[in-house]
């Protein structure tokens, strides 16, 4: 919006260095947008088909943040394959997913 806002953060020590390199990026700047690609940057993405929010992704080719542009064409050529392979895509998504297989539907 227009008006102007205050953050105040408070904390108690010893902090970790996690804590500080938020704090730093909180210093740096304002924007949003940094400080979200910030944080990804420090937990990291976690998973999107499961509980864990931060950590390692289960990403195992790519990385999310510098891969953006392999993101589109990978879905299409999935789309594609699904749609001509139907059978053979879905055993190797149920054999690499394992007991995560209620993900197939997401």
């Amino acid at each position: 919006g227009s008006a102007a806002s205050v953050c105040v953060l408070l904390y108690t020590g010893p902090l970790s260095m996690t804590a500080r390199a938020r704090l730093q990026t909180m210093r740096e700047t304002t924007d949003g947008f940094e400080i979200a690609r910030r944080d990804l940057e420090i937990r990291g993405p976690g998973e999107f088909l499961g509980a864990r929010q931060s950590g390692a992704a289960m990403l195992r080719f790519a990385d999310l943040q510098n891969d953006q542009w392999l993101i589109e064409p990978a879905r299409e050529a999935a789309a594609a394959l699904l749609e001509k392979y139907p059978e053979v895509v879905m055993q190797h998504l149920a054999r690499w997913l394992g007991a995560r297989e209620q993900y197939l539907k997401a």
